[in-house]
């Protein structure tokens, strides 16, 4: 099933006149409704008049993070607040948030694209969907929520956590549909398993994994394990939370829904726009949103796309899963975390010296865990047991506070964290060796 299949089926012709159309309208919007692109726009030479086709996107502004932790809370408003339904914002631990509203037309929008997002990866309307993302300011819960009831499913919104009572109701409501990470998933079918029961037989057919980085491997690890088809979706906060992008069930790329989030695909050090098929920074424009839309938005995300007609039928571009990062940010069971928050809270701290290490690892059938291995000075080295204990209980309390993760913190030696000529490898992933 194509829950839109006008667009979604569209032919490029078509599509390309769409996009040009309403990158028109949300030029001329933003530099109309919001001081801050209008000044930039000013800045670059560019006027509403000047944008008359898609290709022209090239003339504008590239926003970043930065850009709306810069201008937080309203400035990249493009609406009122007393016309924005809902807000979302970011942990906000190494800087201002990154705040994201949305106007009622934006969680019609929202609603629209993740209803897209689960027939893409195989639902029908009828279906119970167990929604185990969280819900709240993290918007994972809250947007498969929209698209289930949009698309005319049973929503179970278990939200995370207390897994013994997501099997129970897997077991008692037999939903179709999970909605998780894919850690989580694991998590599950392991879970399972010592509870007696056998994954295989669960309810499960479908699977929608997304907000962490997941291999091939991992892939075929849940799908043995729970019996069901899994598939990959795509979203981050600034641009809609997931239904960016969505697999079908032939689990060849991610559909981008490119007639209402324009991607762009540029080499990071230079800024211009790669060849099909290379790899490159994955730039979303959002040509409808109304609350705060985005011109040219970095994702930092590493990806390719590949514009060739899926064998499902939709002839929307499809994004790889992603290959990296353009910066340092990590994912851990759907939580950004950048070592310079781990960082903020050792600098000054009494007794520890400047050299630490993250290691990340997921155990198999198990969440990802994070060891922050810490080394000492000299001189707090010689300190009793009891007294380093407490020192280590501090440290992870600080870094868990601003994480919203649990951690192991490990005190070291001095001069045991290797050290590095160039970089210090601050992180070892463990997760795809």
């Amino acid at each position: 099933m194509i829950w839109e299949k006008h667009v979604e089926c569209m032919d490029q012709e078509q599509l390309s006149k769409l996009q040009s159309q309403r990158l028109k309208e949300l030029v001329t919007y933003v530099y109309e409704n919001n001081p801050i692109y209008k000044e930039r726009l000013d800045s670059s030479g560019v006027t509403p008049d000047t944008i008359n086709d898609i290709s022209d996107i090239t003339k504008l502004p590239f926003t970043t993070k930065m850009d709306m932790r810069d201008s937080y809370p309203y400035g990249l408003f493009s609406k009122p607040q007393k016309e924005i339904a809902e807000i979302h914002v970011s942990s906000g631990t190494t800087g201002n948030p990154t705040l994201v509203g949305y106007t009622r037309k934006d969680v019609a929008l929202w609603s629209n694209v993740m209803a897209r997002a689960l027939c893409c990866a195989g639902g029908e309307p009828g279906d119970i969907i167990q929604i185990a993302y969280g819900y709240g300011l993290f918007t994972g819960g809250l947007g498969f929520h929209y698209g289930a009831l949009e698309m005319g499913l049973t929503v179970i919104p278990t939200s995370s956590g207390q897994t013994a009572r997501q099997l129970k109701i897997m077991q008692d409501f037999q939903p179709r549909i999970l909605a998780c990470t894919p850690s989580y998933a694991l998590y599950m079918a392991e879970a399972a398993k010592e509870a007696g029961l056998d994954p295989r037989e669960s309810s499960w057919e479908i699977g929608i994994f997304g907000a962490e980085p997941w291999s091939e491997s991992m892939r075929n690890e849940i799908e043995d394990s729970l019996g069901l088809i899994a598939t990959d979706v795509y979203g981050l906060s600034e641009i809609i939370g997931p239904g960016v992008s969505q697999e079908c069930t032939y689990k060849d790329g991610l559909h981008i829904f490119s007639d209402v989030f324009y991607p762009e695909i540029i080499d990071p050090e230079t800024g211009e726009q790669v060849e099909p098929g290379e790899d490159g920074e994955l730039v979303i424009t959002t040509l409808t949103k109304e609350g705060i839309p985005l011109l040219r938005y970095r994702t930092r995300d590493i990806v390719s796309v590949n514009y060739e007609k899926c064998e499902c039928g939709r002839t929307s571009p499809r994004v790889s899963k992603i290959k990296g990062r353009t910066d340092d940010m990590i994912v851990v069971r759907g939580i950004n975390v950048f070592p310079s928050q781990i960082e903020h809270v050792l600098v000054g701290m009494e007794g520890i010296g400047p050299h630490y290490q993250i290691v990340i690892d997921r155990e198999k059938h198990s969440l990802d865990k994070v060891d922050i291995l810490v080394e000492l000075d000299e001189k707090r080295f010689s300190d009793e047991i009891k007294q380093l204990h407490g020192l280590e209980t501090k440290i992870k309390k600080e870094i868990e506070s601003i994480l919203s993760i649990g951690v192991t913190v490990k005190l070291v030696e001095p001069k045991t964290i290797e050290r590095s000529m160039g970089k210090a490898k601050r992180v070892v992933d463990k997760r795809n060796a």
